[in-house]
């Protein structure tokens, strides 16, 4: 099995992270793409994260009319600092030596990767997959990453927080049950 594997705070998930999804599993042939909500990422300020049980509702509402997307609550569930070296192991023993394991993340984290925790460990584990964002091209892209262009959408996790707390509309930047869903809770004010 091709297993996709995209981590995130996804606070909240957007519609930049699920066309990225969707462009990510066609394009790299996967049977499958999982989405794997951060219990505390190392490389984000805690304070503006909110409970990891709303952003895994909001991804499950997010992705559960396809039938190719699923979720994993490891991170959450382990309730410390998420690494992604851990996480993969996880898979790994969970799906076995013979699923290929696809690590997809945004080319923001091209700055930043080699202080990931033993990030060579994660490029022998998994195929290591950086998506085209705007505002981030592909530089100096190492020769264990495979890097996969997707439809530029400038759209922020930051940027939707910022326009609630406004009280200005995030129609159509997110799904519109997790719209609902960010009313209902009343989130990001």
């Amino acid at each position: 099995m091709r297993i996709g594997i995209l981590g995130g705070t996804f606070n909240p998930i957007h519609i930049g992270h699920l066309i990225l999804a969707e462009e990510a599993y066609h394009k790299l042939k996967l049977d499958k793409l999982i989405f794997v909500p951060t219990f505390a990422p190392p490389h984000k300020a805690a304070e503006a994260i909110i409970e990891p049980k709303h952003r895994l509702k909001m991804v499950k509402i997010a992705i559960e009319d396809n039938p190719a997307f699923d979720i994993s609550t490891i991170e959450v569930d382990a309730k410390k600092k998420s690494y992604s070296i851990d996480t993969l192991k996880e898979f790994r023993s969970k799906f076995g030596e013979d699923s290929q394991l696809f690590f997809i993340t945004g080319s923001d984290s091209l700055k930043d990767l080699f202080s990931w925790k033993d990030v060579n460990d994660i490029f022998k584990i998994s195929k290591f997959v950086v998506a085209s964002r705007p505002g981030y091209p592909f530089k100096e892209v190492p020769k264990e990453v495979e890097t996969v262009v997707i439809t530029p959408i400038e759209v922020s996790s930051e940027d939707i927080r910022r326009r609630l707390k406004e009280g200005r509309s995030v129609r159509y930047l997110v799904p519109d049950k997790v719209r609902q869903y960010i009313s209902e809770y009343d989130l990001y004010k």
